[in-house]
């Protein structure tokens, strides 16, 4: 995202783990063992995987608002756009915009790449073929809302060159469900930066849907982006992801014993 002093704000919002592979490591510790950590964490990118697949079979609505906040508190600036979405299993994106208000916030201040970001899949999915660009650190154990979970630092082996590619990383913290292993809370924000391209640190939450998928269905920031010129801009970010519902009616919600049957790509139903 682009502004006047170069601010990015939505990006984060989707920049969990789109990169190519190369060798994963997992580093173990605080009383638990390498094979275990390296077990949970081969679990918890198969999950993903399979979360990533189910989400093309639903459809839901996404209401995104990114505000930016001056001095006393006061709101400056707002953009919202709230859609009705669904994801094909290629990773595409269908978005039918129901409600987008004329922005307040400075012109070009989000970049259709922004809005794609926004929408993307990678908040959904942390997939096995993504996870060897990362070091993946056991941190302990926490517990939030009656779960008891897993915590483990995410960083990148290495920062990408922001002037030979585009790709963003994930820098952060996953939070993973220890009796299922799956991952139902992330904090952190994507990186390379530059010196005028910033992005912020976002939480996003997930709850579980139709007793088995956990999908985001909060992400938020109130953060501040401090560029290399000294200025300094406060977003709040809010996207909630609501509804989600079954696109097909050829669908079935496997038990964990059984058996899944290979099907061909599917093309969510547009309503």
């Amino acid at each position: 995202m682009k502004r006047v002093v170069g601010a990015s704000v939505l990006a984060a919002a989707a920049m969990l783990f789109a990169i190519p592979a190369s060798a994963q490591t997992v580093i173990a510790g605080g009383g638990m063992s390498q094979a275990d950590a390296e077990r949970i964490i081969k679990k918890v990118t198969e999950h993903e995987s399979e979360f990533r697949y189910a989400l093309s079979y639903y459809v839901f609505n996404r209401f995104a608002t990114v505000q930016t906040i001056g001095l006393g508190g006061q709101i400056t600036g707002t953009f919202r756009r709230d859609s009705f979405m669904t994801f094909r299993s290629d990773g595409t994106r269908f978005e039918r915009v129901v409600h987008a208000p004329v922005a307040t916030t400075p012109p070009g201040f989000v970049t259709p790449e922004d809005l794609e970001d926004l929408g993307g899949v990678n908040p959904f999915a942390l997939e096995p073929r993504f996870m060897d660009q990362y070091r993946v650190a056991y941190v302990g154990t926490e517990r939030i809302d009656e779960l008891d979970l897993y915590v483990f630092d995410v960083t990148p082996k290495a920062i990408p060159d922001p002037k030979k590619t585009k790709m963003r990383l994930f820098t952060g913290r996953v939070w993973v469900d220890k009796d299922d292993l799956m991952i139902v809370k992330s904090r952190g924000k994507a990186v390379p930066e530059t010196k005028t391209n910033k992005f912020p640190i976002v939480e996003t939450t997930r709850e579980q849907i139709d007793g088995k998928y956990w999908f985001p269905t909060d992400a938020r920031s109130d953060d501040e982006l401090v560029f290399d010129n000294g200025a300094a801009v406060k977003i709040r970010m809010r996207v909630r992801f609501t509804d989600y519902k079954l696109g097909r009616t050829d669908v079935r919600i496997l038990d964990d014993d059984e058996p899944a049957t290979p099907e061909p790509s599917p093309t969510p139903r547009k309503p």
